[in-house]
């Protein structure tokens, strides 16, 4: 018997949602294991003294610590959780997703330091929840293309590009606070150039070993990684960690999905007064996200070495 009319677009609709769905859970697993990476990390890297080691001797330091090492383990698996959830779905599902990160980290920090957590920490967490679950509804992100050619990155290399040079020169001459936030954000610009080409990388795994090890994304992905993992510990390292957290956990998804918008050609399902809503969901998820990474790091600071 022929299918009746519309039944396939249903069966359609329902596989994309399954995928979705996936994908949705796979950034939220992502999200969890970098909340206990982020904790375990940032207190590893607190207890070298910058006078002692920065740049690549900072990370030699680092790889003397076993508690570095099982950070580093959480981090990695977060990796492959984030990179599956990409292969399904899009930087505008996936990326905005991980800041709950936040939403683990904050109960893990006051559970270790023997702290409950303040009305306000709930009520920001409540608003991040809600601001996520309307932005998924609302705004029904579309995957674009998975590669882009190197014509259409060029753009962004530039801008993003002179975004990094300028924090590595201002951290270079800055101490403390400055220093870790500057470092923080050249972090976030890291991630989120590697998530954005994470999602390339995954579509040549199909095509074979020799295939992905001579892609540029593969590469470069790797240089993203590299570097900003070298960048997050040495702003762990110059400062409190309220100051850089908050920095990377923004900066990553907002220079992710700029590159899915820009170069990936991914789009929001929105229309008239949506794009008014979805506006004031950036805003809510951004202040919510910068005061729960502010109530993590100051946790974590009171968390005993």
């Amino acid at each position: 018997m022929r299918p009746l009319n519309g039944v396939p677009g249903r069966d359609a609709d329902r596989q994309h949602g399954a995928v979705t769905g996936l994908a949705a859970a796979l950034a939220l697993l992502a999200a969890v294991l970098f909340a206990v990476a982020s904790a375990v990390q940032q207190r590893s890297a607190a207890d070298v003294p910058d006078a002692d080691a920065r740049g690549a001797r900072l990370l030699l330091a680092l790889a003397r610590r076993p508690r570095w090492w099982a950070g580093t383990l959480s981090d990695s698996a977060g990796f492959a959780a984030q990179a599956a959830a990409l292969g399904l779905g899009s930087l505008l599902l996936v990326q905005p997703l991980l800041v709950t990160t936040l939403l683990v980290a904050l109960p893990l920090g006051a559970r270790w330091g023997g702290r409950r957590l303040r009305r306000s920490d709930w009520v920001w967490a409540a608003l991040l929840v809600l601001a996520l679950a309307v932005f998924a509804v609302v705004g029904e992100p579309t995957a674009g293309v998975d590669r882009a050619g190197w014509r259409s990155w060029l753009p962004a290399w530039i801008v993003l590009g002179l975004l990094v040079g300028g924090c590595l020169a201002g951290a270079a001459v800055r101490r403390g606070t400055a220093r870790a936030v500057l470092l923080a954000v050249a972090a976030g610009v890291a991630y989120g150039v590697g998530a954005a080409l994470i999602k390339g990388v995954v579509s040549r795994l199909d095509d074979g070993l020799l295939a992905l090890l001579t892609s540029w994304e593969t590469w470069l992905l790797a240089v993203a990684l590299a570097g900003g993992t070298l960048l997050q510990q040495s702003a762990y390292q110059a400062g409190a960690l309220e100051a850089s957290l908050p920095a990377v956990t923004v900066g990553e998804p907002v220079v992710a999905v700029a590159l899915g918008i820009g170069v990936l050609g991914e789009r929001l399902r929105a229309d008239g007064a949506e794009w008014v809503l979805i506006g004031v969901l950036v805003v809510v998820m951004a202040a919510a996200t910068v005061a729960l990474a502010r109530a993590a790091a100051r946790d974590a600071a009171l968390v005993p070495a």
